[in-house]
């Protein structure tokens, strides 16, 4: 029996309007009690390889000097409740997730789509964020909806997963998968620094993508979970009364470069590298969590210093979005001449990684 094989036709991504990197870098170094403090929070956001991120909220310039938004959403009274924050969601991620669709091409057509696949971690609403798009991008009301929720950065991995179990058992569906993230709408005001680092992380985006059987863009070959014992703490995404609350350890890379260096040394079916060498991959598709967490990949795989060019750039024009994220990187691949076997790696709260292997094909 011929083997079927699900493949991302295409990737369309959208960010919101406004770039707030530096705005968000300006308010954060004048709210800082101290000079000390100041300058490392500096230091490491000229060292992050971050210079845009982008936001619904525009960034303004008081008379005074005080950075803030145009709708006062970071207002100096009190910051927004999460209601008030979910209510932006609701208001914002639907056109978010359209632009994305529409970033796809005219020539799709969105009526023909049988299963609809949508991920994010950063707001809730319900009706759902599926069924807003269904409405907004005239899908068939009949679609077939699956929503991936609160699973963090590694979620389009699990997003895409969905979408090769969809289509090996069904090869006519045409499996729409949508992220969005709205990561700006959770800031939070505080004096930690460590907190103020992981803010700086993180932008808005959303990406679309079109799986089926018709070969041609990014083949999906197998997918592949794994989880960092003792690290269930180290990255946290908790629900609070003003926002959703992110931790990111300090030891996060150097846990992840551990174990994927275990891993090459491992070198087995049962690990993340299938019992292939790291030199059998020619393309690497790494969730662009942060500069240290893509050093930390590539030290802990030994690869060499352009492996990773896709992630640092994405990180490096829109920052980290989330589930978005690796939707961006594979994107910029498709749109590129590489061709070749690829891995797939993003890691998110438990702490675990997500990774699939891929081949670019004409």
């Amino acid at each position: 029996m011929t083997q079927i094989t699900a493949c991302i036709n295409r990737i369309g991504t959208a960010n919101p309007p406004f770039e707030v990197h530096d705005a968000f870098v300006r308010f954060v170094a004048s709210s800082l009690p101290d000079a000390r403090s100041r300058h490392v929070f500096q230091r490491m956001a000229a060292r992050s390889g971050i210079t845009r991120r982008y936001s619904f909220l525009e960034p303004v310039k008081l008379g005074d000097g005080t950075v803030t938004d145009v709708e006062g959403f970071y207002g100096a009274g009190p910051w927004p409740s999460t209601g008030q924050r979910m209510a932006r969601y609701e208001r914002d991620a639907p056109r978010l997730a359209l632009d994305a669709i529409a970033a796809l091409g005219d020539d799709i057509a969105l009526q023909d789509i049988t299963h609809l696949i949508v991920a994010s971690c950063t707001g809730f609403m319900a009706p759902g964020l599926d069924q807003a798009i269904v409405a907004g991008a005239g899908l068939n009301p009949g679609v077939e909806r699956t929503v991936v929720g609160f699973m963090g950065c590694y979620a389009a991995v699990n997003s895409l997963r969905l979408a090769h179990h969809i289509v090996r058992s069904e090869p006519q569906a045409r499996v729409l998968v949508v992220t969005v993230e709205l990561c700006t709408i959770h800031f939070q005001r505080s004096g930690d620094l460590a907190s103020l680092l992981a803010m700086l992380l993180f932008g808005d985006g959303a990406a679309a993508a079109l799986v089926t059987a018709d070969r041609g863009g990014i083949a999906l070959r197998d997918f592949r979970s794994a989880t960092i014992p003792g690290s269930a703490d180290a990255i946290t995404w908790a629900i609070r009364d003003q926002g959703f609350d992110m931790h990111l350890g300090g030891e996060v890379p150097a846990r992840i470069a551990r174990a994927l260096s275990a891993e090459t040394g491992r070198n087995d079916d049962g690990g993340l590298l299938r019992g292939s060498a790291v030199d059998d991959f020619s393309l690497f598709a790494v969730h662009a969590g942060g500069r240290t967490v893509l050093d930390a990949v590539e030290q802990g795989l030994g690869l060499g210093a352009d492996a990773l060019a896709p992630s640092r750039a994405v990180l490096h024009d829109t920052g980290n979005m989330s589930s978005s994220t690796l939707m961006f990187i594979l994107a910029r691949m498709l749109a590129g001449q590489e061709r070749g076997p690829g891995l797939a790696l993003a890691f998110g709260p438990g702490m675990a990684a997500e990774s699939f292997r891929f081949a670019m094909e004409d």
